[in-house]
């Protein structure tokens, strides 16, 4: 029998032990399990599941992945100002990280300057947005981890590690968002990791984050506006 892997949290589906807990008996097949089933332990739906290889059966690629400036890259633009607002949030959340209080407080304001100037987002835009998560899983991301693999950078190789797994996510979320539009939200709440950015749907946070492994203390749920 086959074990399936979800590609967000690690999370495996062994068909042979089945989950008899939540009603799924051993020897369940995968093609078995009822369309919208989705994973214990982050909620990703089957789709973000990969069939688990045995050990030595990994394909290695032929071809290198492409290094920063080769093939044309996209050029230099100037940010927008949701960018910028995003970019010193996340910069005001690594200084928290590292206690580094005033430098935090002043990325904060940074951040609420460039989101006052910044433009109403497009809530009909989702399209695009999938596409440029698509794209950072299928391009960005392995050239990234190619680059620090090859420094030997293990913080970076961690960090995608999350980042990624992240990403895969959101973009599980966003597929759900485009085929099921408001409905996808109605009756739930949506929480986000504290730390690593994991997003969550559901009544209650997990007890655990299911990517970084922090408790649920550090799981918020994001307020409706």
């Amino acid at each position: 029998m086959k074990k399936f892997i979800c590609s967000v949290c690690g999370y495996i589906y062994d068909e042979a032990a089945g989950i008899p807990d939540r009603g799924i008996e051993p020897g369940t097949k995968w093609e078995e399990l009822p369309p919208d089933w989705v994973c214990p332990l982050c909620g990703a739906p089957k789709s973000a599941f990969r069939e688990k290889k045995e050990e030595g059966a990994k394909a290695v690629s032929q071809e290198p992945a492409g290094k920063s400036g080769e093939g044309g890259g996209e050029e230099l633009r100037e940010l927008s100002f949701g960018e910028l607002s995003a970019v010193c949030s996340n910069l005001a959340k690594g200084c928290e990280k590292q206690y580094l209080a005033e430098e935090m407080e002043l990325f904060l304001q940074l951040a609420g300057y460039f989101k006052a100037k910044a433009a109403p987002a497009d809530r009909e835009n989702t399209g695009e947005l999938l596409a440029m998560v698509s794209k950072d899983l299928e391009t960005e991301y392995p050239q990234a981890e190619s680059a620090a693999e090859e420094s030997g950078d293990r913080g970076a190789r961690r960090a995608l590690v999350w980042s990624g797994k992240v990403t895969r996510m959101l973009e599980v979320l966003l597929e759900r968002y485009e085929n099921e539009q408001g409905a996808f939200l109605e009756h739930t709440k949506v929480f986000v990791c504290d730390i690593c950015g994991f997003i969550y749907i559901g009544d209650e946070a997990p007890a655990i984050c299911p990517v970084c492994k922090v408790p649920s203390l550090k799981i918020m749920e994001v307020q409706r506006r």
